[in-house]
């Protein structure tokens, strides 16, 4: 197991109301009120769904980009970074979740 896969099943466990799910066939979380991913494992990468200040601060890391899960697609509010952030990882984890659970559509 590579250590993003460790600490995003840590993300998994540590996040309560957090669920595993599947996104463009990747490993996600999902908040369990409303389904709505938060946090997926890419390709070795952490992308997480952020809105705001969180959104700005996280992009404001270097190599931090706009997630494009094909090239010349990007996702707005999704942040992808890679495991030299791994330590901030839970922060980010937990600041998505917080924002994606009040989501009600």
């Amino acid at each position: 197991m590579t250590k993003a896969e460790t600490r995003f099943e840590d993300l998994a466990t540590s996040i309560e109301g957090a669920i595993k799910g599947k996104m463009f066939g990747a490993l996600c979380l999902k908040a369990a009120n409303n389904g709505k991913a938060f946090v997926m494992l890419w390709k070795g990468y952490m992308i997480f769904k952020l809105t705001g200040d969180d959104l700005q601060n996280a992009l404001s890391l270097d190599d931090a980009k706009i997630f494009e899960p094909a090239d010349g697609r990007p996702m707005a509010g999704w942040v992808q970074l890679g495991d030299f952030y791994i330590e901030k990882w839970g922060r980010l984890a937990q600041q998505a979740f917080e924002y994606v659970r009040t989501i009600t559509k």
